[in-house]
């Protein structure tokens, strides 16, 4: 039994961000609109310009490093929107300052490094969060609903799109994009939470088959990869990905087709319910039409929604719905897929009993 700190019941929880880059306007965006629950106390970054940048917009303390946050801030929860290399040893120095901790995606590019992130929030008693906004969108609550609910009878094939763009110049605005040890391929960085998908939304992933490709990018990593899956239930389906889809991003996608159903959530970053059809109908049928929403953003809106969770297990309120266990069920999948590719056989799950 993990004896966590006690709950923040009589003030308002008290956040610092690591890594003041693109993902990070989302965070500051998420914490304003929850003023009066959760306050910014300070922003870090090793990048003087985006520091100074961060701490004009927001009125907080700046931080040249996260040793200095540690060691000046009060804050009770650190979010690293770093590099995805360095999440964990930066989430093992916050656990050991006794600080809760919250993660972006993907927690870890390393199988062992996020068991280590997770072993050590449990050794100091703080809770390890990992970032998972795209399950927040109403289009795949919706699909989570269903999946629930029995409502597909036997799930035969699921199809996973993710045909998106990264131009070389994306890649060459910081040293660390494209790296293995740093950031990961179209897989581990872009299609994330698409992967994570599998797992949560259809289930169990008894084993993957996968092939990846640097087809056109200057990167160490894969642009373009094709995995199979096979869930415990017999179930089949693909993931296919590539950063080369010209001229912009075009897609992210999951068609479900079941015994008696058959969902295509897609749009631009699963945005759109394209169809939805099931034998029995049901209450919920009546929200999937105002359930789609415009946007051009492939983060979406979820993570608001992420936060509300954050802040309500931290004051005693409820449990995680993304902790670092659940991060490690998709981080489980990713590294099979890599595996799969680097050896060119099938990897079962899981990784290790």
């Amino acid at each position: 039994m993990i004896r966590f700190k006690p709950p923040v019941t009589d003030r308002r929880v008290r956040f610092a961000l690591v890594g003041c880059g693109r993902i990070s306007a989302n965070h500051f965006s998420a914490l304003e609109g929850r003023r009066d629950q959760a306050e910014l106390v300070g922003v870090c970054d090793v990048d003087p310009a985006a520091l100074g940048k961060a701490v004009k917009r927001h009125g907080v303390e700046g931080y040249p490093s996260l040793s200095s946050l540690l060691d000046r801030s009060d804050a009770d929860v650190v979010v690293l929107a770093t590099p995805s290399g360095l999440h964990p040893e930066q989430a093992i120095q916050v656990a050991h300052a006794g600080r809760h901790v919250i993660t972006e995606k993907p927690m870890a590019t390393r199988w062992d490094d996020g068991k280590r992130m997770v072993q050590a929030c449990d050794a100091a008693g703080v809770r390890l969060f990992v970032v998972k906004q795209n399950r927040y969108n109403a289009t795949l609550q919706l699909a989570k609903q269903a999946v629930a609910n029995h409502r597909f009878g036997r799930i035969y094939m699921v199809t996973v799109n993710v045909f998106w763009t990264r131009p070389q110049s994306y890649f060459e605005t910081a040293k660390w994009r494209g790296t293995w040890e740093f950031d990961g391929g179209a897989f581990m960085n872009q299609a994330s939470h698409y992967v994570d998908l599998l797992d949560w939304l259809i289930g169990p992933v008894e084993s993957v088959s996968a092939y990846t490709a640097t087809l056109a990018r200057d990167i160490q990593v894969e642009d373009t990869g094709v995995a199979a899956v096979r869930w415990r239930t017999g179930a089949l389906g693909s993931v296919n990905v590539t950063m080369l889809t010209y001229p912009k991003n075009l897609e992210g996608s999951i068609t479900i087709i079941g015994e008696k159903g058959t969902v295509r959530i897609g749009g631009l970053a699963v945005n759109e319910i394209q169809h939805w059809e099931f034998a029995d109908p049901a209450p919920e049928d009546e929200r999937v039409k105002n359930a789609s929403y415009a946007t051009a953003s492939v983060y979406g809106f979820g993570h608001s929604a992420y936060y509300d969770n954050v802040i309500k297990v931290l004051r005693g309120e409820a449990e995680p719905q993304t902790d670092g266990r659940e991060g490690l069920r998709s981080l489980e999948i990713l590294i099979a897929i890599y595996r799969s590719a680097r050896d060119g056989t099938r990897v079962s799950l899981p990784l290790e009993y």
